[in-house]
C-alpha cells in the first residue's frame, strides 16, 4: 500500500509559525503534524510513502529521513516550482495501481484504511474524502424576487455543506490527465477527469477533521489532541 503526502506548500496563512518551519513540521502537542500522519499511515497498513516537498524541503527530509523510525519506507520528490496538489504526482516514479494522497497539514481521526477499502471495492478513478461542515450566519438573510419583492427572510440561518478533507485515493490512470510540469490542483484534476467521463466517488466521513491552515485552527488542533490523544495516536497513553 502506497501513500503520497503533500508537504510542499508555504503555509502563508499560518504565519508566523511557518516563517522558519514548513507547515508539516509545526508541532501539535509534542508531535509535528507530519509525525501524526506517518503514524496513522503505519497503523493503517501503508508501507511505501512518498513525500512531495517544496518550501523548506531540507527540513522535512531531515526530520523524516528514510522513514525507519516509523517502520516505513519514505522517499521524496521536490517541486522546483509550486505545482499545487495534483501536479507533484507527475514527478513520482513507481506509482502503484492505486495510492492514497493526503495533505501533510491535517488532523483527523479518520482511519485511512476505511477510505482505501471503499475505493478498492467500488473501482472509481478517484475517491474524494469529504465531511460535513456547518456555518452559522449572524444576520437575517433576505432573498429577493425579480422585482425586488421579498421572497424569503431567514433569521440567522445555519448552513450545511460538504468539504474536501485533503484525503484521496487515486488510480494511476489519473496521471494521464496531468501534463508534465503542470501546476494543477486536485479540484481541477477531478473536473478534468469528470468531463472526460471518468467515474469519481466521494467517501463521506463522520470522523473529526481539521485543516490546520489558520492560527485559530491550529489552536483548535492543539486543544483536541490534548483532549483525546488516542483518537489520533494509536500508541498514545
Amino acid at each position: 500500500m502506497q501513500a503520497i503526502i503533500l508537504a510542499g506548500g508555504q503555509g502563508t496563512r499560518l504565519r508566523p509559525y511557518t516563517v522558519s518551519l514548513p507547515k508539516p513540521l509545526v508541532p501539535i502537542g509534542d508531535h509535528p503534524i507530519i509525525d501524526i500522519v506517518l503514524r496513522q499511515l503505519k497503523t493503517a497498513g501503508f508501507e511505501d510513502v512518498v513525500i512531495s516537498t517544496g518550501h523548506l524541503s531540507d527540513l522535512v527530509q531531515a526530520y523524516c529521513g528514510d522513514g525507519s523510525k516509523w517502520r516505513l519506507r519514505v522517499r521524496y520528490v521536490r517541486e522546483e516550482h509550486p505545482l499545487s496538489t495534483a501536479g507533484p504526482l507527475r514527478l513520482i516514479e513507481g506509482l502503484e495501481e492505486n495510492f492514497l494522497v493526503v495533505n501533510g497539514d491535517i488532523l483527523t481521526s479518520l482511519k485511512f484504511e476505511a477510505i482505501w477499502r471503499d475505493h478498492l471495492d467500488s473501482h472509481p478513478i478517484a475517491t474524494l474524502g469529504i465531511c460535513q461542515r456547518h456555518m452559522a450566519v449572524d444576520f437575517g438573510v433576505v432573498e429577493l424576487g425579480e422585482e425586488n419583492e421579498l421572497k424569503r427572510y431567514t433569521e440567522k440561518p445555519r448552513l450545511e455543506y460538504h468539504v474536501a478533507m485533503g484525503i484521496n485515493v487515486l488510480n494511476r490512470k489519473c496521471i494521464t490527465y496531468i501534463k508534465p510540469g503542470e501546476a494543477l490542483g486536485l479540484p481541477e484534476l477531478y473536473l478534468r477527469m469528470q468531463t472526460a467521463g471518468e467515474t469519481l466517488k466521494c467517501y463521506v466521513s463522520k470522523d473529526f477533521w481539521l485543516d490546520i491552515g489558520r492560527p485559530e485552527d491550529y489552536q483548535s488542533a492543539q486543544d483536541r489532541l490534548a483532549e483525546d490523544p488516542q483518537a489520533f495516536l494509536s500508541d498514545a497513553n
